[in-house]
């Protein structure tokens, strides 16, 4: 009996296994496989916000905040910030405070009223919408129905920044506010909002040009390219030519990101050269060499591309990209080193990226992204985002500093110009200093979840940027379609995707594949799909897709050494999208934040200092290593340990990274923290060190807020370090 038993489960087995089988073959059989460099435009997607005609048609398509949950990590990040410093500045900045705020006034008048609060808000805002918290929702709101409130009769709003030198308004900040205004409409569908944008622009259009982002007014007139992205964001919900006109008028009194042959007077930035150094040629390439104006308006020309459909503009996008990272980017984390403003002369690794840097070019690249598709934006904002925003922070996110370097051995309150270029304690842990990106680092994590996926113009879906979460969206007819991606990506390779849908629909998804994935693979519903996939470019997978289809993408990583010969031939080691730096031990020390912020810092008068701290980071261990490497396949000369992924979701710690590599290095005895401070700038490798040969760990960039991530080569015919 036991035996018959036996024998009919094998059958069944055997039935389940044969008709398992035939399923898996018919679902990747039905599958329409294609490698695509962009999404095609020919079709306009029917459920989300494109770009109208005469615009150039939309690449991808974001979706509306809250469309996007995160995961996973990013969860964790974004409920660290709601907890942190972003979810309680109102109990600390000045400018926050209600009491005679311009920005909760009907006339526009008050001691507070610039950057600050829509800074502030981009983030808090956002992050509100994405957790579902209803204490930050109500807390939002108040400061957007006070801004529609205050939409004056000839259509301006937000506080009246008047310029003494021509009389003219100052716009930057109510450019920001926009944003604020975009996200809560997308989540709320509030019409008030398109009829203040409508009334509002009307106004600008009206303005004569010499009126309208005049060149008094420093900050407006470099960034008008945020202006522009509202201008169009506004003509593709409601259609009207007049939008186009302005868009025409705001493009014309931008600075001109598109020139190249500058003059120092034209060039409005704070403007220094190393001593005994002549003004390079090169300088001239660039309107603006401030860090944060470069991250967040090198994009202009691409967006004004979108009106003149002329591909000289994007192109022009792409070399500001390019041009900076040539002269002041030849380091590991994606950034370029400006400190404030960047400084011919001062390239090593040592100079360092605002926070507000960070946060606004991983802006940029998601706005490049949807203009053109093209994967390296993705790519980049991953790079931004992994290896370089979590360690601007300390782990609870209740401080940041101001400037975060590739190589940064101390982080202090004591003052390291001309080494920095910024005068002050810049470099510290400190919730009540430097105010612009004390408000602005609040928007990074948001607006990286909400370009996790986008829409397609064939009323599909790309996952674009890769982070645990679950999307719903509407794609073909309007089925209404989630899909929970679950991962510890970057940190490991496989990316599971499961579809939930109450109809069978047929609809294309795409997958971003990095440039850095040489070998990427797919499986659906545990059978292997023939894809001969590109690295950078989407694979695009189109199908009947059903309740329960699990689609399995692999993103193999691989040790790679960059050499980065304008600096020296440093090197810095990536795995993947993670780039890894020495691990150093580090001793935090404790202080008062109203005893070392920076000049310009106001904070409440009822703040709680000692509920909030600052934090000076002291190495513990040696620092000055330079990398032993097998001349022959340098590769060999390290080893990957994976460990057990962090309890608390947070793998951005020396001690909860759960990915670390072993490599062997030599002390440079002569490489010392200098008299400004920091860590002695790079010599030309290889490098001769007579001391012996050392174990070393590295961990991910991103956990490390003590680092040496541009490594010195030793070498027995090297020089000596002086």
């Amino acid at each position: 009996m036991v035996l018959i038993k036996k024998l009919k489960w094998s059958v069944a087995l055997l039935l389940f296994i044969s008709i398992s089988c035939q399923n898996n073959r018919q679902d990747t059989s039905t599958v329409e496989v294609k490698i695509v460099q962009v999404p095609d435009t020919t079709a306009t997607n029917t459920h989300y916000h494109g770009n109208r005609a005469p615009l150039a048609p939309s690449r991808l398509i974001k979706l509306p905040l809250g469309a996007i949950q995160p995961h996973n990590w990013l969860e964790e990040c974004l409920r660290r910030q709601a907890n942190g410093l972003m979810g309680h500045l109102g109990e600390i900045s000045a400018w926050l405070q209600k009491e005679d705020n311009a920005w909760l006034s009907k006339d526009g008048h008050g001691s507070w009223g610039w950057e600050e609060v829509p800074y502030w808000l981009k983030g808090y805002l956002n992050t509100a919408y994405i957790l579902e918290d209803e204490d930050m929702i109500k807390e939002s709101q108040i400061w957007i129905e006070a801004v529609i409130a205050g939409q004056r009769p000839d259509g301006n709003f937000g506080p009246i920044m008047i310029s003494e030198k021509d009389g003219t308004q100052d716009f930057w900040s109510n450019m920001i506010m926009l944003y604020c205004l975009q996200s809560y409409y997308e989540y709320t569908q509030d019409d008030r909002v398109i009829d203040l944008m409508t009334k509002y622009f009307k106004y600008q259009l009206s303005l004569p040009d010499n009126q309208l982002l005049s060149k008094t007014q420093y900050w407006q007139r470099i960034r008008g390219g945020d202006n522009l992205h509202s201008v169009i964001w506004l003509y593709n919900r409601t259609g009207d030519e007049w939008l186009l006109e302005l868009a025409e008028k705001i493009h014309r009194n931008t600075a001109p990101w598109s020139k190249r042959d500058n003059t120092l007077e034209e060039i409005g930035n704070w403007k220094e050269v190393r001593e005994g150094m002549e003004w390079p040629d090169w300088y001239g390439r660039l309107v603006d060499w401030h860090n944060v104006n470069v991250a967040q308006a090198f994009r202009e020309p691409a967006q004004y591309y979108l009106v003149s459909k002329n591909m000289k503009y994007v192109q022009a996008s792409y070399e500001n990209f390019e041009i900076v990272r040539e002269y002041f980017g030849q380091v590991p984390g994606g950034m370029f080193g400006a400190d404030e403003n960047a400084r011919p002369g001062y390239d090593d690794p040592r100079q360092g990226i605002e926070t507000c840097g960070m946060v606004e070019q991983m802006n940029s690249d998601e706005h490049l992204l949807r203009i053109t598709g093209d994967v390296f934006w993705a790519d980049h904002a991953e790079e931004v985002a992994f290896n370089l925003l979590p360690a601007a922070l300390m782990p609870d996110f209740k401080s940041l500093r101001y400037i975060t370097s590739p190589n940064m051995v101390l982080n202090d309150d004591q003052n390291h110009r001309p080494g920095i270029q910024n005068d002050g304690p810049f470099l510290m842990m400190n919730p009540f200093s430097s105010r612009c990106c004390q408000h602005n680092h609040g928007q990074g994590w948001p607006y990286l979840t909400e370009n996790l996926w986008m829409a397609t113009p064939d009323n599909g879906l790309a996952a674009v940027i890769y982070a645990s979460n679950t999307v719903t969206a509407k794609v073909a007819d309007g089925e209404e379609v989630s899909i929970v991606m679950q991962s510890n990506y970057p940190f490991e390779e496989d990316l599971t995707f499961t579809i939930d849908c109450e109809n069978e629909t047929s609809f294309p998804l795409y997958f971003r594949v990095p440039a850095w994935c040489k070998s990427p693979g797919v499986t659906l519903n545990n059978s292997t799909v023939d894809v001969k996939a590109e690295a950078g470019k989407y694979i695009r997978l189109d199908r009947k897709w059903k309740k329960g289809d699990t689609l399995v993408l692999s993103l193999p990583k691989e040790l790679k050494i960059r050499t980065w010969e304008k600096n020296h031939n440093s090197v810095s080691v990536d795995y993947g999208p993670l780039t890894f730096s020495l691990k150093i031990g580090e001793e935090y020390v404790r202080g008062e934040s109203d005893k070392t912020a920076v000049w310009d810092s106001k904070w409440q008068k009822n703040a709680d200092v000692g509920k909030w701290p600052s934090f000076s980071i002291y190495p513990t261990t040696n620092w000055n290593y330079g990398l032993v490497l097998d001349d022959q396949n340098p590769n060999t000369s390290f080893s990957i340990t994976k460990r057990e992924w962090p309890e608390d979701n947070f793998p951005f710690t020396p001690e909860a990274t759960p990915i670390m590599i072993k490599a062997k290095g030599k002390v440079i005895s002569n490489w010392t923290i200098d008299e400004y401070g920091l860590a002695g700038e790079l010599q030309d490798s290889p490098v001769k060190s007579d001391e012996p040969i050392e174990n070393i760990e590295l961990i991910p960039m991103g956990a490390a807020r003590l680092r040496i991530s541009a490594f010195p080569i030793i070498g027995e015919n090297g020089t000596e370090w002086d």
